[in-house]
């Protein structure tokens, strides 16, 4: 039979057996509230980043700059009248013309008035007609187009302006086409109107 312990060894054996487990608990329940209190120091932060981009986009936003646009300052001109006081004349370098010479015809528009005015010389106000008895052998008309319809001329008082025309001795006809039919020895009359104004007629002869 064995022998029996005393009891002082039962009871320090009872300790480390009921001890050990208390040590457990109380190790646990210290690292539980460790880790709270760990969390609740550190605690949920704004990223440094975040914040810091929504500073710099608040910072550097555009703002609406009003737009200058370019203003185009309007053209000053003059305010000068048209002329109502005006002559025109049509001449000939010669009063005959041998086969192969062409008759060159000078139109010449004069300010009679006492200013400065203007006056349009285009072939939407003027006419220069070549004639045989009734027959309409050529006018400027028939050769017409939108870069000449006008011709705006300034003319200061007595001042005289010439323009030149060369009659190639040939028929016109609506739309100037290019084959024409040449004019017949003869005599011919030139005339020229400018606005309802008219010349006193030009005689030629071709031989």
């Amino acid at each position: 039979m064995s022998e029996r312990l005393p009891s002082s060894v039962y009871w320090r054996r009872r300790l480390v057996v009921l001890g050990i487990p208390l040590v457990l608990v109380v190790v646990l329940v210290w690292m539980v509230a460790g880790r709270g209190s760990a969390d609740d120091a550190t605690g949920p932060t704004t990223p440094a980043s975040t914040s810091k981009a929504t500073s710099t986009g608040a910072t550097n936003k555009p703002t609406d700059k009003p737009t200058t646009k370019p203003t185009t300052k309007p053209t000053t001109t003059t305010s000068v009248p048209p002329c109502s006081s005006y002559t025109v004349a049509v001449t000939a370098d010669h009063d005959s013309y041998a086969a192969g010479r062409n008759p060159r015809l000078t139109t010449t528009i004069t300010n009679t008035g006492d200013a400065t005015c203007l006056v349009d010389a285009g072939d939407d106000h003027r006419q220069l007609v070549i004639t045989s008895g009734k027959d309409v052998v050529w006018t400027s008309k028939d050769c017409a187009t939108d870069a000449t319809a006008s011709k705006p001329l300034l003319l200061t008082k007595g001042q005289s302006v010439d323009a030149t025309t060369t009659w190639k001795r040939v028929r016109s006809a609506a739309g100037c086409p290019d084959k024409t039919v040449a004019a017949k020895p003869g005599t011919y009359a030139v005339t020229y109107t400018l606005d309802g104004v008219n010349a006193a007629p030009a005689v030629l002869a071709l031989r």
